[in-house]
């Protein structure tokens, strides 16, 4: 395994000191070495992936100096327009180095939304004209590897790639972390939600732990799964799925249980919500400051005030709560009003460590949510 200090020296040895990202629970170790030992100046992380590549882009034409790009291979979506029509060769010819976990990775027991991005992760990378390298999971030859890229990069003026597998880097825990003191987490916050919900509501939640905590939380209660969506993947998505799904049944309330990180990501669907007016979207937002499923880096979500964009966005209530009884009574509020109506709800972040996942495929799902939207 790889000491990240010590590839963090090789990187910057190498000049290579600017690093942008949205963290990835393989490279957690990595990002949060980062995290603790990087000013804020150089190190970002960014709403999307898309977003560090232009980051990094900006700092070399800044600086003419090479930046760092981190991701989960489900972020390379995000990230293929900037990297076709702003770094590629054929374009601006920007260098930046790309660091890429392999979730998913054929031959490798990973969940269901990550097996797709797993099998494609390098035919993307091959079909944009991005060379790169699995790195190994051993000093002597990550430098090695690390040697090659830079000289293919500084060659060519051209982004590379290192893939990175499960268990790269040794372990390294977050030191600087930021403590809050919130009378619940996102799990207890999930509980009093659901508890209030009534038997024809409809739920899209949000990818990581939130769907999980939901999911754990009916199977306690003996509800029947079918009311719904966990949107396994798609992470920042789910707020548009609650819109459309809102727009075609204007008769039940719907609720799209969101994360900061998620709504942060593509924070432009804010607008568009506001823009449609679903008087039956109720768009609820956990903020816990993190990125808590992938290792707890944080987000900005403490130092942005949510309920104020949402109203710049046409959303008719707006509202944010930390204390218990302030969220059930504002939990009461969101289910009378007319929408869409935005609450954020303060947390915790930190999960059980025996937190369940899903038993059944996400197309199980799919289908008894259908058949419970037609209901």
């Amino acid at each position: 395994m790889i000491n990240c200090k010590q590839f963090y020296d090789k990187l910057t040895e190498k000049g290579i000191d600017f690093f942008a990202g949205v963290p990835d629970s393989l490279l957690k170790d990595f990002c949060a070495y980062i995290t603790d030992n990087v000013s804020s100046e150089n190190h970002i992380i960014t709403a999307n992936e898309g977003g560090a590549v232009a980051l990094a882009a900006g700092h070399y034409l800044a600086t003419g100096k090479i930046g760092l790009v981190y991701m989960q291979n489900s972020g390379q979506g995000n990230a293929v327009n900037p990297l076709t029509s702003l770094a590629d060769p054929d374009v601006y010819s920007i260098p930046l180095l790309m660091i890429i976990g392999w979730r998913g990775e054929p031959g490798k027991k990973d969940e269901p939304q990550h097996e797709k991005q797993g099998k494609i992760t390098l035919t993307i990378l091959e079909t944009l004209g991005i060379n790169y390298d699995i790195l190994p999971d051993d000093m002597e030859d990550a430098e090695k590897s690390l040697d090659d890229a830079v000289k293919y990069m500084t060659e060519h003026n051209a982004p590379f790639a290192l893939v990175i597998q499960k268990g790269t880097f040794e372990p390294y825990a977050l030191q600087n972390k930021v403590q809050t003191s919130y009378d619940l987490n996102r799990e207890g916050a999930i509980k009093l939600v659901t508890n209030q919900l009534d038997s024809r509501d409809i739920v899209i939640s949000t990818t990581g732990k939130t769907s999980r905590e939901l999911r754990e939380y009916r199977l306690e209660l003996a509800h029947s799964l079918e009311k719904d969506f966990l949107t396994v993947g798609s992470m920042g998505h789910a707020s548009q799925i609650a819109l459309a799904i809102a727009l075609r049944k204007p008769d039940r309330q719907v609720y799209c249980l969101d994360g900061d990180g998620a709504a942060i990501m593509h924070m432009g669907g804010l607008a568009i919500i506001g823009s449609k007016s679903p008087k039956n979207l109720k768009h609820i937002i956990f903020n816990n400051g993190a990125h808590d499923s992938v290792g707890g880096q944080p987000t900005v979500g403490f130092e942005i005030d949510f309920p104020a964009i949402a109203k710049t966005c046409g959303y008719k209530k707006v509202m944010s709560a930390e204390k218990t009884k302030d969220i059930t009574e504002k939990i009461q509020q969101l289910r009378l009003c007319e929408g869409p109506a935005l609450l954020e709800i303060k947390v915790n972040k930190g999960a059980r460590k025996d937190l369940g996942r899903p038993t059944t495929i996400p197309v199980e799902n799919k289908e008894a949510f259908m058949k419970f939207l037609k209901e």
